[in-house]
C-alpha cells in the first residue's frame, strides 16, 4: 500500500475518532443520564463515568447496523473515498463540537446524514430516497411519539386512579420485554445478531413458541422483582429503576451512535483494507468512551438542569420511551439522534406537570439548532468536496 494512501486512512482514522469524540461529549455521553442526574439519583461526573463504559459495550455489541448504514445505504451509485468521508466526518464533528462547547445539544444524526449525503452528491451519487423517507419518518415521529408517550407516563405515575406500585411493575414488565429481545452480536452467528429470548430458547429446544415463552418469564420476573422492591423501599427502587433504564438508555446510545463515527470509513477499511467491522466498532467505541469521560458533563447538566425540572417519576416516563425508540432505530439501521429522543421525553414529562421547569425559549433554539445542522452540515459537506476536488 503506497505512503500517500497509508496516510490518507489515518486522516480519514483520526476524523472519525475526532467525531467519536465529539458524539461521546455531546449526545451518547451526555443525554442518557441526564434526567437521572436532573433528578438528583447520580452525580454529573459519576454518570459521564458510567455512561462511557456503557456507551463502549453497546457500540461492540449493537454497532453494526446503523454502521453499515451510515457507510453504504445514505447514497447510491458510488463508493464514499477517503476524501470524501474526510470532510464528512470534519464539518459533522465540528458542528456537534460547536453545540458542545456553546451548550446546545446538537442533533449528531442530522448532522452526519446532511455531511454524507451532501458529498456523496457532490460525488455524482444518487440520492437514495427509500432511506430517506425511513429516516425522515422516524426524525419526525420522535418528538410526538417519544413525548407524547413519556407525557402519558408521568401524568399516571403522578396521578391517583392507577396504584403506583403496580404500575411502575408493569412499566418494568414493558422494559423487561424490550431487553429479552435486543438483538445482540454475541449471541448471533457470525455477521448476524439474536436476543436473548432467541438464543435461550433454542437452547431450550422450544421451537417456534421458544422466544415468546422466555419473553413472557423475563418480563415477569422484572416485574416482580420491582414490585418487591418498591414494597420494601419505595423512594430507593424508583433510584434504581431510574438509574438502571438510564444504563439501557446509555448502551442504546453506543450502539446507535457509533455508526455515525465510523460508518464513513466501512467502504475504506472493511471493503478496501479488509479490516473486521468489529475492530472500527471497538476503536469507535473507544472514541465515544473518551468523549463521555472529558466532554459530557457539561452537556449533560444542560440537558439535566435547562429544559425541565425532573422528579424520579417523571425521569422514568422520560427514559422508558427514549430506550424503546432507541433500539427500534438501532434494530433498522436507521440513524437517530439521542438530543432528540431525550430532550423531547424531557419536554414531554415536564409538561405532565402543568408546564412546570419547561424552557420553551430554550427548546425553541435547540430546535433551530437542529434544523441547522442539518441543512448547515449538507451545504457544507457538498461545498467543500465540490471546492477540494476543484482546486486539485
Amino acid at each position: 500500500m503506497a505512503v500517500a494512501t497509508v496516510l490518507t486512512l489515518g486522516v480519514a482514522a483520526a476524523a472519525s475518532l475526532f467525531m467519536a469524540w465529539s458524539i461521546g461529549a455531546g449526545s451518547s455521553g451526555s443525554t442518557p443520564f441526564a434526567p437521572a442526574v436532573g433528578a438528583n439519583a447520580i452525580s454529573v461526573m459519576r454518570a459521564g463515568l458510567v455512561v462511557g463504559v456503557l456507551g463502549l459495550l453497546g457500540a461492540v455489541l449493537q454497532g453494526a447496523n446503523v454502521t453499515e448504514a451510515v457507510g453504504t445505504e445514505l447514497i447510491g451509485g458510488v463508493t464514499l473515498t477517503a476524501g470524501a468521508a474526510i470532510v464528512a466526518l470534519v464539518t459533522a464533528a465540528g458542528l456537534v463540537a460547536i453545540g458542545v462547547f456553546a451548550g446546545y445539544p446538537i442533533a449528531t444524526a442530522f448532522t452526519v446524514t446532511g455531511a454524507v449525503v451532501g458529498v456523496g452528491l457532490a460525488m455524482g451519487g444518487d440520492p437514495a430516497w427509500p432511506k430517506y423517507v425511513e429516516i425522515l419518518t422516524l426524525w419526525v415521529l420522535t418528538p410526538f411519539v417519544g413525548g407524547g408517550v413519556a407525557y402519558a407516563v408521568a401524568r399516571s405515575l403522578m396521578g391517583d386512579r392507577l396504584p403506583e406500585r403496580a404500575l411502575t411493575a408493569g412499566l418494568a414488565a414493558i422494559v423487561g420485554v424490550i431487553v429479552a429481545n435486543v438483538g445482540f452480536a454475541l449471541l448471533g452467528p457470525p455477521g448476524e445478531q439474536a436476543s436473548l429470548s432467541e438464543a435461550i430458547g433454542s437452547e431450550l429446544g422450544a421451537g417456534a413458541i421458544g422466544t415468546p415463552l422466555v419473553t413472557v418469564a423475563v418480563a415477569a420476573i422484572v416485574a416482580a422483582a420491582m414490585y418487591v422492591d418498591l414494597g420494601r423501599d419505595r423512594e430507593g427502587a424508583q433510584r434504581r429503576f431510574l438509574l438502571a433504564m438510564g444504563g439501557l438508555v446509555a448502551f442504546s446510545a453506543g450502539g446507535s451512535q457509533v455508526g455515525l463515527a465510523i460508518g464513513p470509513l466501512v467502504p475504506l477499511f472493511v471493503g478496501d483494507a479488509s479490516v473486521p467491522l468489529w475492530a472500527l466498532l471497538v476503536g469507535g467505541g473507544v472514541g465515544l468512551l473518551a468523549g463521555s469521560w472529558t466532554g459530557a458533563p457539561r452537556m449533560i447538566k444542560a440537558i439535566a438542569q435547562d429544559y425541565a425540572s425532573m422528579g424520579p417519576r417523571r425521569s422514568i416516563a422520560a427514559l422508558i420511551p427514549s430506550f424503546a425508540i432507541a433500539q427500534a432505530a438501532v434494530a433498522f439501521g436507521i440513524p437517530v439522534s439521542f438530543n432528540e429522543i431525550i430532550v423531547s421525553a424531557i419536554v414531554g414529562a415536564g409538561y405532565a406537570a402543568g408546564d412546570a421547569g419547561v424552557s420553551r425559549a430554550k427548546m425553541g433554539y435547540t430546535a433551530f439548532a437542529w434544523a441547522a445542522s442539518l441543512v448547515g452540515s449538507f451545504v457544507l459537506g457538498f461545498g467543500i468536496y465540490w471546492a477540494v476536488q476543484f482546486v486539485l
